[in-house]
C-alpha cells in the first residue's frame, strides 16, 4: 500500500496544522455553505485533502455529504435554486470564481455516481471515449480506451467485445466502465458517490482495489454508508451530521479514538 502524504487538519473548529503539515492540500474547503432554496444543508464545512488519498466522507442520509462532493466540480449548481458560499480550492485556485469555466473543471475533478450509468446506446469503447467525442478531442482513441479499461481493471475482462452493447456488462464491470470514462479525460481529481452501494461484494472488492491503486495518481474523495469501507478503502475520513462537518482526521483515529461524542456513536452503530 502506498504511504499517504503527512495528514493535513482542517480549519475551522479542528486541531490546527502540525508544523510538518507543510504541504499545500490538493482540495481545501473553507467555511462552505450551500442552500437548495432556502433549505440550508451544508453550515461553513471547513477541510483540506492532501494529495493522492482517499477521503471518506460518512454520515446518516441527509447530512450533506453527497451535496458537498457535488460542490466539489460545481454541480451542485445545476439544481434550479441552488447556491453556495465561502471557498473551494484545488492547488490553491478558487473553484468558486467567475474566472472557472465549471465545463473545464469537470474535467479535472471526474465523478462516478452511485448507480452505473453507462450510455446506453454506446458501445464499450465509445463509452470510455465519449468525453473526447463530446469535446472534438481528436488523438489515439484506441490507446486511450486501453489505457482507460487497464486503469479500471476492466481491460482483461472486454478487450474481445469493445464494440459490444456497454449494457451487455455486468453492474460491477458497468461500474468500472463508468470509472474508465472518468479516467479518460485525465482528470486530477475522482469523486465517487456511493460507487459500490448497489454491488455484490466481490464487485465491491473490485472497486475498493480500485481505489487504492488510483491514488497512485490522483485524488479520491469517496461518499459512503459503509463503514467497513470506509475504514478498509480510506487515508482520511470525515464525519459530516446535518449538514455540519463534526470530525475530520486519519480514518484510523476517526474509527479507533473519535474525538467527538458524536463520531463515536455514528461509527458504532448507536444511530445512523
Amino acid at each position: 500500500m502506498i504511504s499517504a502524504p503527512p495528514p493535513v487538519a482542517s480549519s475551522g473548529p479542528h486541531p490546527a496544522p502540525a508544523a510538518s503539515d507543510t504541504a499545500r492540500p490538493k482540495i481545501e474547503a473553507i467555511d462552505l455553505s450551500a442552500w437548495y432554496g432556502t433549505t440550508h444543508v451544508l453550515r461553513n464545512v471547513s477541510l483540506s485533502v492532501p494529495a493522492n488519498t482517499v477521503l471518506a466522507i460518512i454520515g446518516p442520509s441527509g447530512c450533506g455529504k453527497s451535496t458537498f462532493v457535488r460542490c466539489l466540480n460545481r454541480m451542485h449548481e445545476l439544481v434550479p435554486g441552488a447556491r453556495q458560499s465561502g471557498q473551494l480550492r484545488i492547488d490553491g485556485e478558487d473553484l468558486l470564481s467567475r474566472k472557472v469555466d465549471p465545463v473545464d473543471l469537470r474535467r479535472r475533478v471526474g465523478m462516478v455516481f452511485q448507480r452505473p450509468n453507462p450510455f446506453p446506446t454506446l458501445s464499450i469503447f465509445d463509452n470510455v471515449i465519449a468525453g473526447f467525442k463530446l469535446n472534438g478531442i481528436r488523438g489515439d482513441h484506441a490507446a486511450v480506451v486501453e489505457k482507460s479499461l487497464r486503469r479500471a481493471a476492466l481491460w482483461d475482462e472486454v478487450k474481445d467485445r469493445l464494440h459490444a452493447s456497454a449494457l451487455s456488462l455486468s453492474g460491477g464491470q458497468q461500474q468500472r466502465l463508468c470509472i474508465a470514462r472518468a479516467l479518460a479525460i485525465e482528470p486530477e481529481v475522482l469523486l465517487m458517490d456511493e460507487p459500490a452501494s448497489a454491488l455484490d461484494p466481490i464487485a465491491t472488492a473490485k472497486i475498493e482495489e480500485l481505489i487504492h491503486e488510483l491514488k497512485q495518481v490522483l485524488t479520491v474523495v469517496i461518499v459512503t454508508h459503509n463503514m467497513q469501507q470506509a475504514a478498509r478503502a480510506s487515508d482520511r475520513t470525515a464525519f459530516f451530521y446535518m449538514g455540519e462537518l463534526i470530525e475530520h482526521g486519519d480514518t484510523e483515529q476517526i474509527f479507533t479514538n473519535p474525538r467527538e461524542p458524536r463520531t463515536e456513536d455514528y461509527v458504532t452503530g448507536k444511530f445512523g
